[in-house]
């Protein structure tokens, strides 16, 4: 299986049960990211928000995904979804692994949300605040999940990303085990775990 990083929130998954995008972004909403062409088997959204649902922008293989989905319903903000609406966590299976994308998740998760998620072998989860949890925050998800590798994502760096939100850094120096992936692919290799995943541009 192999996990590319596309910014923001949007990640491609290829496996030998297909391809999944996970919530591409349209035209101009993500400072400093711009999606090329792309196209998947799936494509799954989070929530409505233009940054994370151009699904349109995406074509379709017409082919299949033979994997296992599960959407879990969850919060874009503490206060349930009374201040941004509701969002949506994805667990796939496939080729064996159990890859979560946390979407915009705004809270804690409940037991009922972790028990439903189970082992979690690849987490993406967002940790830049303001919009979602922060670094703190998304550690004690991390924490609550025990992943075998993690993928930080919805941060701001040097040219990219809203200004209103932080930086992986401060999630980083919580995580530890940091493995620097030159380019924007990595190949899901659990002898890494446990890793923290950071795609370099």
């Amino acid at each position: 299986m192999t996990i590319t990083f596309y910014g923001h929130a949007c990640f491609k998954l290829d496996s030998l049960c297909g391809s999944i995008l996970f919530d591409p972004f349209a035209p101009g909403k993500v400072p400093g990211w711009k999606l090329p062409a792309l196209e998947a088997d799936k494509v799954l959204c989070s929530h409505g928000h233009s940054d994370h649902n151009w699904a349109e922008g995406v074509a379709l293989t017409g082919r299949p995904f033979t994997g296992e989905i599960v959407r879990i319903p969850s919060f874009h903000d503490d206060k349930r979804g009374l201040l941004r609406g509701k969002n949506t966590i994805t667990l796939v299976e496939a080729e064996g692994l159990r890859v979560v994308h946390m979407g915009d998740i705004g809270c804690a998760l409940t037991a009922e949300q972790i028990a439903a998620l189970g082992r979690v072998d690849v987490l993406m989860i967002p940790v830049g605040g303001h919009y979602t949890v922060d670094a703190a925050q998304a550690w004690e998800i991390v924490r609550s999940l025990d992943p075998a590798i993690v993928m930080p994502m919805h941060y701001s760096g040097k040219g990219f990303g809203y200004s209103v939100i932080a930086s992986v850094e401060p999630f980083l120096r919580l995580a530890g085990n940091v493995k620097d992936v030159e380019g924007m692919s990595y190949t899901v290799d659990l002898a890494d775990a446990p890793a923290t995943i950071v795609f370099r541009r």
